[in-house]
């Protein structure tokens, strides 16, 4: 994988997947009553087809590496193990790993579901269109996220080029390298 995707990715799940899930939320809100979880790791639990849902959000389907995923199937454990003696509707708890986007053509991982992309957007709202159709509103809270990130990112740029200048450069701009490794490798070095 290159540099400019990881980037890309990373730039997504700082920004968009926040509003993403919160939008997930939100849709099944509307639709199922659903509501974010109190339960460790769990982001959203509701209710459907005599069943109770608890859904780990994620952006993707590659979200996580196998201790991750083994956080997130013992999340499932205990939070099945609490609702199961709290509900007294007799409701079956099924746990979900939704994912945002993607692909997975095979949703029963045995001990929870995995649904990606339309077919996560339809289950918690009951629309198979969802997935398109929130993707322009998405653009314009990711768009007004981007530009206060810029803004502040801004920001820090200038603070650390000042900071750096006064520490570490003569009244002409020049790099006092000898400074630097000073601060970097010293056994005394130069407090921040």
């Amino acid at each position: 994988m290159n540099t400019y995707r990881l980037i890309a990715i990373a730039a997504f799940d700082c920004v968009v997947h926040p509003l993403i899930k919160g939008s997930a939320i939100e849709s099944c809100n509307h639709v199922y009553g659903g509501n974010k979880s109190s339960a460790e790791g769990i982001d959203l639990e509701f209710e459907k087809d005599n069943a109770k849902y608890i859904v780990s959000i994620k952006s993707g389907p590659n979200w996580g590496n196998s201790s991750q995923i083994k956080k997130m199937k013992d999340n499932f454990k205990k939070a099945k193990r609490i609702l199961g003696t709290n509900t007294s509707t007799g409701f079956h708890v099924i746990a979900v790993n939704g994912c945002c986007y993607g692909k997975d053509n095979v949703p029963n991982k045995g001990d929870y579901l995995k649904l990606c992309g339309q077919r996560f957007w339809e289950f918690i709202s009951g629309n198979e269109n969802l997935y398109t159709e929130i993707v322009e509103p998405l653009g314009h809270k990711a768009k007004e996220k981007n530009d206060l990130f810029l803004r502040e990112y801004a920001k820090v740029i200038n603070k650390f080029s000042l900071n750096f200048m006064k520490m570490f450069c003569d009244p002409s701009g020049e790099i006092l390298w000898e400074e630097v490794i000073k601060f970097n490798s010293g056994k005394n070095s130069v407090k921040a």
